[in-house]
């Protein structure tokens, strides 16, 4: 939002520096992120002055040249070369010196040099208008008064306006700020508490006043529910024009571009007092107008040529013939404010924020009204600002008041009632002010004192302060004028010890997240809302269970995620069309369902691996990630956890193209594998994707607090290889099993080293290399225990897989 310093000191009379201003306002909450300079002509005509002909003849070798001779005042005339057919002697003219810096049509800056032009030497420029920024005119020279004295500047006969522009970020909460006038009141209101006794200018509507009765037009608000508050007044006699240079310079400052008077007039009183209007031609509306709803689909063709399809819920300022506008949000063509418009209806009103927010929304229109309007204006001064209006368009535009003011205004909306407790102010604070000084501040902001006791204020809270509706808003209030930075802070410092479990959520999360870390993941955080459309992408995944939002966004942000993959792949999705194609990532986040029984959300971790191991280096060759090394990252957090008692199943999962699931007893900890193309290509991804989904809640219900400790064996271990030929279906897990049940206490690892399938060996066949660690952690291993229970390997893996010694 952009702020005026010149147009904020027409309600509030300081002479302190914009810097000055700027941090206060940021103090205040309305942080000031940059301070901008503005000059009504490009520039400011500086080194332009007024100059006065004494000689002009025609140049000796150009017909359409003359060589003049100009003073500037400072008593050394100068010559200059002119191209401008009404040059002559006796004027007085603009004049950009040397080194003056204009701007062309292009905005492009040309500095003003000495220079000869077909021999003769020329000081300067005599200026049209177009090239001083002055308007469009390029017949000739700018003619000026007589009366002007040589060298004065051109800046002071032209009345270039300077000012300087605060751009505020102002949050969303701050309705009651969206304007000049809120803007001086918050201003005002710090201030006073700096011992500055200034006072807020209110504009005066005291000479308002019906010239004739001549133009009525009736107003019936159908729906008062989302249209609390409507005014109208008609005004005759008008004439569409150009505004005024003080007013354009005003819109100029907080870039806005000037239209025309009527609809200047209207954007003005928005940014100064914060009221939205809109002018609609009188002669354009067909009976009377209605404050309604229409039906679905209608169609309705906005200013900006575009025809929209309204919904039900769209409330529409309608005539007898049908919509003209789409209320609080965006005008209709066909009754918009036009060069022949001689009369018009001007309206000021209070709409419901969440009709206007729904509204703007679903057509995609985000207008200065909108914008406000969904924030929650200022009830109150719906009449005020209609009036403002109405006797700045008679000063701009001429022409009469020709109607009463219409106000349909059934239920007001009242101020309301809070409490402050000064104990609990206080406590908020940290630091008990003076109950004068909080007294002294609500009053600043309007807020009135009601009741006064030993325990507290009653206070009535003006209705444009939306954001301030409970006790908690009111001690903010108070501390953001006092000021953050006045409070005082205590050199003691207070620590406390928590005495938590160590299987605690966030204390498992920090090791895990540090584990994976060290192994080359990177943490990520998706967005929780999504496309609700995600779901038709795996069968396992209902649209009845989407927690969809009321007021979304966008359609790509409507609903709550049901599974974190596909928020992941857009990540991936993103990194890959950056030329960031090798990613481990992982990610601690919640999915939420919406189930018969009542909403779910439950916590998970995932993990995605794409591209290849390592990056490029000349020390190592490329070799793409893959499943088993995915595998690795996955065993690697069980064996963190201490979670060894569990089982792998197939994933049943159909977002897989193959994957696993690993289980604890009937409970499901995980499930990972390679994600199915189809899936990948719906976020135009052409490389594989791993990816594993740990239900973290079951993670943590089953991790072990007991730590067992042994010695360090002091009697070596023995390593045995067997090359077995298996059938192609059976799996490694299934040999490491029966290993494991074949010998408990003397075998201590098993690893598969290498495997071969092709030739020289039979059809269906395949070679599993695996390694066997044996170690008594008593004695030393006999070469006949050894092989009694090598002999005993061999002959269980032939017996329950068919395997065979190579």
């Amino acid at each position: 939002m952009k702020i005026s310093y010149n147009w904020l000191k027409q309600f509030i009379k300081i002479d302190l520096k914009s810097e000055e201003t700027a941090a206060i306002l940021t103090d205040l909450g309305l942080e000031v992120e940059v301070v901008s300079n503005y000059q009504s002509v490009r520039g400011g005509l500086a080194g332009v002055v007024v100059g006065h002909v004494l000689t002009c003849e025609k140049h000796p070798d150009a017909d359409r040249l003359k060589v003049t001779t100009v003073d500037l005042g400072d008593g050394n005339p100068v010559q200059i070369v002119c191209g401008a057919n009404n040059v002559a002697a006796g004027q007085k003219v603009p004049v950009a010196t040397i080194g003056t810096k204009l701007f062309d049509k292009d905005g492009i800056e040309f500095e003003i040099k000495k220079g000869k032009i077909r021999g003769q030497e020329s000081h300067g420029m005599i200026c049209a208008e177009d090239e001083l920024g002055l308007g469009s005119s390029h017949e000739g020279i700018m003619i000026l008064d007589e009366k002007l004295k040589p060298g004065t500047p051109c800046a002071k006969v032209f009345n270039i306006e300077n000012d300087e522009v605060f751009e505020i970020g102002l949050t969303p909460n701050r309705a009651d700020a969206m304007s000049h006038y809120g803007v001086a009141r918050d201003l005002r209101a710090s201030l006073l508490q700096k011992n500055s006794n200034i006072e807020l200018i209110t504009p005066s509507v005291s000479t308002f006043r019906i010239d004739k009765r001549i133009l009525k037009i009736d107003v019936d608000v159908k729906d008062q529910k989302l249209a609390p508050r409507y005014c109208g007044v008609t005004l005759s006699g008008i004439t569409v024009k150009p505004s005024p240079s003080w007013l354009q310079n005003r819109l100029k400052a907080i870039g806005l571009t000037p239209k025309n008077n009527i609809v200047d007039v209207t954007n003005y009183i928005l940014h100064d007092l914060g009221q939205p209007l809109h002018a609609f031609d009188a002669a354009k509306i067909n009976g009377k107008i209605t404050i309604k709803t229409l039906a679905e689909g209608t169609k309705f063709t906005t200013l900006d040529d575009v025809e929209r399809s309204l919904s039900s819920d769209d409330l529409m300022i309608c005539d007898e013939k049908g919509p003209l506008c789409i209320a609080g949000v965006f005008g209709g063509k066909s009754s918009g404010v036009s060069e022949t418009t001689n009369s018009i209806f001007l309206e000021s009103a209070y709409f419901n924020p969440i009709s206007i927010r729904k509204t703007a929304k679903r057509h995609g229109l985000n207008t200065d009204a909108s914008f406000r309007f969904e924030r929650g204006i200022d009830p109150n001064i719906t009449e005020f600002a209609l009036k403002r209006a109405a006797l700045l368009i008679k000063e701009v535009a001429g022409g009469e008041i020709t109607s009463d003011i219409i106000d349909i205004y059934p239920k007001k909306i009242e101020d309301f009632p809070v409490f402050l407790n000064f104990e609990k102010a206080y406590k908020l604070i940290g630091q008990e002010l003076p109950k004068e000084t909080i007294k002294k501040i609500l009053a600043s902001l309007d807020i009135k004192v009601t009741t006064v006791s030993d325990a507290g204020l009653g206070l009535i809270i003006p209705s444009y302060r939306v954001d301030v509706q409970r006790e908690i808003d009111v001690i903010e209030e108070i501390l953001r004028v006092y000021g953050y930075n006045n409070i005082n802070f205590t050199k003691k410092l207070n620590a406390t010890v928590s005495n938590s479990a160590r299987t605690e959520d966030y204390k498992v999360q920090n090791i895990i997240a540090t584990q994976l870390n060290s192994l080359g993941l990177h943490e990520m955080m998706a967005n929780s809302l999504t496309s609700p459309e995600y779901i038709h992408l795996s069968e396992m995944l209902q649209e009845e269970h989407n927690v969809l939002m009321l007021n979304p966004l966008s359609n790509d942000l409507s609903a709550l995620r049901q599974s974190l993959l596909f928020s992941g792949l857009e990540a991936v999705s993103y990194n890959i069309n950056r030329r960031n194609n090798d990613l481990k990532l992982f990610e601690f986040g919640k999915t939420y369902q919406k189930l018969p029984s009542g909403y779910k959300e439950q916590k998970h971790l995932t993990l995605f691996m794409t591209g290849n191991r390592m990056e490029e280096s000349w020390t190592t060759s490329q070799k793409p990630s893959d499943f088993f090394l995915f595998k690795g990252y996955i065993d690697a957090i069980f064996a963190r956890l201490g979670i060894c008692k569990v089982q792998n199943k197939p994933a049943l999962n159909d977002i897989f193209s193959e994957g696993i699931a690993i289980v604890s007893g009937n409970t499901t900890l995980v499930e990972f594998g390679t994600v199915k193309k189809s899936v990948l290509k719906h976020f135009d991804i052409k490389q594989d994707v791993f990816y594993a989904d740990f239900d973290w809640t079951e993670v943590l219900k089953i991790i072990t607090t007991k730590i067992k400790f042994q010695d360090i064996p002091k009697y070596p271990e023995v390593r045995r290889d067997l090359a077995l030929l298996v059938d192609n279906s059976i799996a490694f897990e299934t040999v490491y099993q029966i290993a494991r049940q074949t010998e408990k206490s003397l075998l201590k690892d098993i690893n598969l080293f290498d495997v071969y399938e092709g030739k020289n060996l039979p059809e269906g066949k395949k070679s599993y290399a695996i390694s066997f660690i044996l170690q008594d952690n008593s004695k030393t291993l006999t070469d006949e225990q050894i092989d009694k229970i090598m002999q005993k390997l061999q002959k269980n893996l032939h017996s329950e897989t068919g395997a065979v010694i190579r």
